[in-house]
């Protein structure tokens, strides 16, 4: 009688499922039909409650918003010979700053998105963005005096450093569309850039380790020469 009452019990919890109960001599699977009509609306426990597909990631803000205010500081550019951040990862083309380091707000960068997506309209391929704008600005207001603190809160930002991948794109396009659509986004985003392929060398500082040249030479400190062997470089204006 108690293992009749417990059985049902545990039934009304979930009717749609059905429960195994162990005896003492062998094992049985109990009906559904004893539970109450008041229960039949439970869901199936196998039916998953959540979904499998990641959820699209804000690269143009940060998620947790801004606890203190961000100073303007400067882009991190890597000095001992990183050259993380300068090649093509998942894409087959990228676009690399080529000038020098800035600041690059979020509406340029959204921009520059929506430039390759509308020259690319309808193409099959995939664009990755390599730099998030989680930097805030602050600013005053015109003709506002010195002082009184740094500012009200006025857009976010991305630090970018010089030789940085900001997009790379994957898909069944040939090279001239994708270096169409780069060009486009290049126009509209400050500063000069230039085009990509995977698998191109890497960028250290502005210099590219190519064949002739190794990361362990450039990582080697710079040997000061003595004079006669510097003055002997100098061209001479007379012939002697």
């Amino acid at each position: 009688m108690r293992q009749s009452i417990f059985s049902f019990s545990l039934l009304c919890r979930c009717p749609e499922i059905p429960y195994y109960t162990a005896s003492s001599r062998s094992i049985s699977v109990l009906s559904t039909s004893f539970c109450p009509p008041h229960k039949q609306s439970i869901p199936r426990l196998t039916q998953r409650t959540f979904s499998s597909t990641p959820p699209l990631f804000n690269w143009l803000a940060p998620k947790r918003g801004h606890n203190q205010k961000n100073r303007k500081g400067r882009p991190h550019v890597r000095t001992g010979g990183s050259t993380k951040g300068t090649t093509v990862v998942w894409g087959d083309y990228g676009l690399r700053m080529r000038d020098h380091d800035r600041r690059i707000s979020a509406k340029q960068l959204q921009i520059g998105a929506e430039t390759i997506r509308k020259r690319l309209r309808g193409e099959r391929y995939r664009l990755y963005t390599r730099v998030c704008a989680n930097i805030g600005v602050y600013t005053s207001g015109n003709e506002v005096r010195m002082g009184k603190g740094k500012g009200s809160f006025d857009y976010w930002a991305a630090r970018v450093a010089v030789s940085r991948i900001l997009f790379e794109l994957k898909g069944d396009l040939h090279e001239q569309i994708v270096r169409d659509a780069f060009r486009l986004a290049g126009n509209k985003l400050p500063g000069l850039y230039e085009f990509v392929r995977k698998g191109d060398p890497p960028v250290m500082g502005i210099t590219k380790v190519e064949a002739g040249t190794s990361l362990e030479e450039m990582q080697k400190p710079r040997v000061k020469l003595p004079m006669d062997v510097t003055a002997g470089r100098i061209p001479a204006t007379t012939p002697p």
